[in-house]
């Protein structure tokens, strides 16, 4: 980012939605007035959105109004309504949808320009969530997504929740967060890259190799499965970017999204 895009300066606005009778949390990031093009963005697992705020101020900075949210149950600090046990890929992939449709209806947004962007099991809703509505994302930027969750249910291994994957308990974890039976019935049937090769538009895919959390091999395969895929390997890089490995993020976002003119589907 050049030296006048770090000084623009971002107002951070709230806003709500709702999920049925559950209520969403949020903000929205904006460095310039009028009609802008959207970019949801969405936490990973057990997170939320602070941990995304830095993208938000960025993607502001280059001229997109970036909204941030709370997933419902997402994590154990997070603002929108709803039960960690109550929580699941699908359910959060309910949530963003209901943010979009929001996002869509504000007179302050240009509701044919919105693309997501998601981190870890945030990347998994957003590429889900993106090949449900076909044509109706303009673009999609996934950084280091858990495309290993459903093999992970499989296995009876979900990060720190421990089951047999043939007999699933009413709750899966109970420390540090707890999670429900939803949590892996969810995905336990799922073929993730038969779910998420529907959609056409352009993704930009960042995974570090040093990533122990989600296996580099699951995005090398979605490179593969994905028209039209701007990938990107971070040399040494962890499952949460820092430092410079956060900079080279940045930096590809930034080349991905330059060009502010629609891209149409190939």
């Amino acid at each position: 980012m050049n030296k006048r895009h770090k000084a623009l300066p971002v107002s951070r606005e709230p806003f709500s939605c709702q999920r049925g009778s559950l209520t969403i949390r949020g903000y929205v990031f904006r460095s310039e007035a009028g009609r802008l093009p959207a970019v949801i963005i969405c936490h990973g697992f057990m997170a939320n959105q602070r941990t995304v705020r830095r993208y938000a101020e960025f993607l502001a900075r280059l001229g997109w109004a970036a909204f941030t949210f709370d997933f419902c149950g997402g994590g154990l600090k997070c603002s929108s309504d709803g039960e960690t046990s109550e929580m699941s890929v699908l359910t959060e992939v309910e949530d963003l949808k209901a943010v979009i449709n929001y996002v869509r209806q504000r007179d302050d947004v240009d509701g044919s320009r919105i693309a997501l962007m998601g981190c870890s099991q945030g990347g998994v809703v957003c590429a889900l969530t993106a090949a449900g509505l076909k044509n109706g994302i303009e673009r999609l930027i996934l950084l280091y997504p858990a495309f290993c969750i459903p093999d992970d249910a499989r296995r009876g291994k979900m990060l720190f929740a421990r089951f047999d994957p043939e007999n699933i308990p009413p709750l899966i974890s109970h420390f540090p967060m707890k999670l429900g039976a939803l949590y892996a019935k969810a995905v336990i049937n799922m073929n993730i890259y038969d779910e998420i090769r529907t959609y056409e538009g352009p993704v930009l895919l960042i995974h570090g190799t040093n990533d122990k959390t989600v296996d580099i091999a699951y995005s090398r395969q979605a490179r593969e499965v994905y028209k039209q895929c701007e990938y990107l390997e971070i040399d040494g890089a962890e499952h949460m970017f820092k430092g410079k490995h956060d900079r080279i993020a940045l930096e590809a976002m930034e080349k991905f999204l330059k060009d502010l003119t629609p891209i149409t589907p190939g």
